[in-house]
């Protein structure tokens, strides 16, 4: 019997288990099947089982790499990996289609999703808190992709992010004082540049007196802080029944007393209930926002709050009013997250906002006052002053 039929045979003996197959049970197969193994080779045999049948299969010892942060499958061949540094091809393979396919569709029905010829894509996050996406040939033509996201191992403190070289020493004094202050603001920057684990970070500092009720689609932000509300979106089930969406959850937010109001990320209809919010006293709001530049971010929220129905008039009238500050976050070349710029937002006489550069931060972690750092100043009060 050659390998695949020989796994293909204990995988066979182990459906009608029921529920998720123990150590023990995998070995009780592998015994059943009249094969002369040795002790180490079943002990082998049986971590491969479980992780093909239990975990991620072949990927399962690139989830447990301390650093990682994506797992990416193109095919049955091709599988790469992010540990911090940027993207690096690995020489994980899968056997072929049908066991990338079969891995997908398991991970998917451990999310609660269905994933077949009728649903040839998913979005979910698994039990752990590991975001999945998939999406199954042929409408991926080269195979079966997966995208894994991992949750971060442990919460970033502000002095870690400053030791990883994410904020400078200079930036850090800054975003302390951001948060101290309490003034409405956004974290921005494009996939991948460490918006989520930066805004952590702050939350952080947030007085242990205040109540955050954090909003998310996929819970992924983690303060260390004594008195968090978490809320999840939740997709619909198979009938199309029982969505909850960022929109609906921003609404009950708003009636749990919150402090801070905190939107894991800004990306849907949702940003027209934030910034209503932000203009009704719930001072030190917060959220991530995609965007390439700083300086993009009014035309995001712009197009996000016309598709939410509002007109650009009362978008712009509506940020003016809501939002504060934007902090800028880049990736560069060498795959290095770090903080490259704090702007501020000020409606022009046209009547549209813009964001007007107050402080930039070199490759090296050099603070340079830009334009707007007398109006960035004016706004922390006592808290900060331009070096």
């Amino acid at each position: 019997m050659n390998g695949h039929r020989f796994v293909d045979a204990v995988r066979d003996r182990l459906a009608g288990v029921g529920g998720e197959p123990t150590g023990g049970q995998v070995a009780a197969a592998l015994r059943a099947e009249d094969r002369l193994l040795g002790d180490q080779e079943v002990l082998t045999l049986v971590d491969e089982l479980q992780a093909d049948l239990v975990g991620a299969g072949p990927l399962e010892p690139l989830l447990r790499l301390p650093e990682v942060t994506d797992v990416l499958v193109n095919g049955p061949h091709e599988v790469w990996m992010d540990a911090g540094a940027g993207l690096v091809r690995t020489s994980v393979r899968f056997p072929d289609e049908v066991a990338l396919r079969r891995l997908a569709q398991r991970l998917a029905a451990k999310a609660g999703r269905r994933l077949d010829d009728a649903a040839p894509y998913v979005d979910a996050r698994l039990p752990g808190g590991v975001r999945l996406h998939a999406v199954l040939a042929p409408v991926a033509p080269a195979g079966t992709c997966l995208s894994l996201r991992l949750p971060r191992r442990r919460a970033f403190t502000l002095d870690g992010l400053v030791a990883a070289e994410a904020v400078p020493p200079a930036g850090a004094a800054l975003l302390s004082a951001l948060v101290a202050a309490r003034p409405a603001f956004l974290i921005t920057g494009g996939t991948g540049t460490g918006k989520t684990t930066l805004l952590s970070g702050l939350l952080s500092l947030a007085d242990p007196r205040e109540r955050l009720v954090l909003v998310e689609d996929s819970a992924e932000l983690r303060p260390e802080h004594p008195h968090v509300v978490r809320l999840e979106a939740r997709p619909p089930n198979v009938e199309g029944a029982g969505g909850v969406t960022l929109h609906d959850l921003v609404r009950q937010a708003l009636r749990m007393r919150p402090d801070r109001l905190v939107v894991g990320e800004v990306r849907g209809s949702e940003v027209a209930d934030l910034l209503s919010a932000l203009n009704t006293g719930h001072e030190g709001g917060c959220g991530t926002l995609h965007a390439n530049t700083a300086t993009d971010v009014p035309a995001r929220l712009e197009a996000l709050g016309c598709a939410a129905g509002l007109s650009r008039e009362a978008v712009h009238s509506q940020v003016a009013a809501a939002l504060d500050v934007v902090v800028h976050l880049v990736r560069d070349p060498a795959g290095r997250r770090r903080v490259a710029e704090v702007c501020t937002l000020k409606r022009g006489p046209d009547g549209l906002v813009g964001a007007i550069p107050a402080v930039s931060f070199t490759a090296d972690g050099q603070l340079v006052a830009e334009a707007g750092a007398t109006a960035l100043a004016d706004l922390l009060g006592g808290h900060w002053q331009i070096p």
